[in-house]
C-alpha cells in the first residue's frame, strides 16, 4: 500500500497569499494546470482510487486527478479539511502572523490537532482501502504536518499541485518516499 498525497491546485486567495483554512474557495486556471500536472508525477504509480478532502478545491482537484488516472473518483473524508483559521480566515497571512506570532491565538486551529486529525485521517483510508494505492488530495498544511510528524522532521512549505508519497517498508511502517515531486533531503 501506498498513499500519494496531493495539494489542491491554485486558488486566488493562494495568489493573494490569504488564509483559507475551511473557506470553501474554488480553484483557478493555475489550480486546474497545476491539477493536471500532477496526473504526470503520480503516472505509473499504479493508483486504485482517488480521495480527498470535501472542500471544493480539493474536490476539483480529486475529479481531475481522477480523470486523468482513468479513475471514479472516491469518497471525502472530513478528517482533511485544512486547518481552520478562525478569525484569520480571508485574512492576508503577514497580517494574521502580525496579529497571532506563530498563528498562536484568534481561534486558530493548533498544529497538534492538524496532525491528529491528518493521522486519524490516514487510518481511516488504510481501513477503508486495504492493501490499496490511494491518491489522496487536500491542503497544504494537513499534509505538510502530518506527513512531518512520520518524517521525523518539518518539511518545507508544500506547493500547489504537487505530490508527496507515503510508502510501507517490509514491516508495515509507512515512511516519506516523495515529497513537493522530489526524494526527500533527509533520505
Amino acid at each position: 500500500m501506498k498513499l500519494g498525497f496531493v495539494r489542491h491546485g491554485q486558488t486566488q486567495w493562494n495568489l493573494e497569499g490569504r488564509l483559507q483554512g475551511s473557506s470553501n474557495i474554488p480553484l483557478n486556471d493555475t489550480g486546474r494546470a497545476q491539477a493536471a500536472a500532477a496526473v504526470q508525477v503520480l503516472a505509473g504509480g499504479n493508483w486504485d482510487v482517488v480521495v480527498s478532502s470535501p472542500l471544493d478545491r480539493a474536490r476539483q482537484t480529486a475529479q481531475i486527478v481522477a480523470d486523468g488516472l482513468g479513475l471514479e473518483l472516491g469518497p471525502s473524508y472530513e478528517l482533511l479539511v485544512e486547518r481552520d483559521y478562525a478569525q484569520g480566515e480571508g485574512m492576508i497571512e503577514a497580517e494574521a502572523l502580525r496579529r497571532w506570532p506563530g498563528k498562536l491565538g484568534g481561534g486558530i486551529e493548533p498544529l497538534e490537532s492538524v496532525v491528529d486529525r491528518g493521522r486519524r485521517a490516514i487510518g481511516q483510508i488504510m481501513e477503508d482501502f486495504p492493501g490499496k494505492n490511494v491518491a489522496v488530495i487536500c491542503h497544504g498544511t494537513i499534509i505538510r504536518y502530518t506527513l512531518s510528524d512520520f518524517a521525523g522532521y518539518t518539511l518545507d512549505t508544500i506547493r500547489n499541485g504537487s505530490v508527496a508519497v507515503l510508502g510501507q517498508d517490509e514491516r508495515g511502517r509507512l515512511r516519506l518516499e516523495l515529497v513537493n515531486d522530489q526524494a526527500p533531503a533527509a533520505l
